[in-house]
């Protein structure tokens, strides 16, 4: 889903002292890029605690919890933590992922990086269908549950048949990042902008590590 990286993050952190406001965001179905006012010069920088709150554990971490989701919603448990990596650009704090969405009420939360709209279509029918979208900063679980299923529905929505530019995971991991319609697109061969390069690249470079940690060859 779309970042809006460390800009988001400082401005996030920022809060906690100064407070800050955010610029304009180009959309995005996933997450998005944006810029952070400077926090005022007389505040520290960060306090303990917020700075605390930016280091997120490894995704590996959650490696049995993505098996457990990934094997639930018939999906490649290595495709899912791939995406934790690839999502794991800022602090999955609950309290800073929750001051940010107070500066942008259509930030996603959790430690896949889920927005409302795509969660509430997600759990329609499924094992987690009473769960509330504002769960997920406290509950990794219930976010990889989310992550694994609609990476289910992307899978369902794939053309039977694809350009060969990408694999079929890949194809998945830029749906998971650009919306269903650009996946679809890049299936027939269009070129992906630079932001889903980017997300590409990056899925690439953690794709054995996540494989390990999923154990699987």
């Amino acid at each position: 889903m779309r970042p809006y990286r460390v800009l988001a993050a400082a401005c996030v952190l920022a809060l906690a002292t100064a407070g800050c406001a955010p610029a304009p965001v180009a959309g995005a179905p996933a997450t998005s890029t944006s810029a952070a006012a400077p926090a005022s010069s007389s505040a520290p920088a960060t306090s303990p605690s917020a700075e605390a709150g930016t280091v997120n554990p490894d995704p590996a971490k959650f490696a049995p919890q993505v098996i457990a989701r990934a094997r639930e919603a018939g999906v490649d448990p290595q495709l899912v933590l791939a995406i934790l990596y690839n999502e794991d650009y800022k602090p999955h704090d609950p309290q800073l992922e929750r001051a940010w969405q107070n500066l942008k009420p259509d930030a996603a939360f959790g430690v896949a990086n889920m927005h409302r709209a795509t969660y509430e279509q997600s759990r329609r029918g499924r094992p987690f269908a009473g769960r509330d979208w504002q769960e997920l900063p406290d509950d990794p679980d219930l976010a990889i549950q989310a992550e694994a299923w609609y990476l289910h529905d992307l899978a369902a929505q794939l053309p039977a048949k694809h350009s060969g530019q990408f694999t079929t995971d890949e194809l998945l991991a830029l749906g998971y990042n650009a919306g269903p319609g650009n996946m679809k697109a890049f299936a027939r061969g269009t070129k992906p902008g630079a932001q889903a390069e980017t997300y590409l690249t990056d899925l690439r470079a953690t794709w054995a590590k996540a494989g390990a940690a999923v154990e699987k060859p």
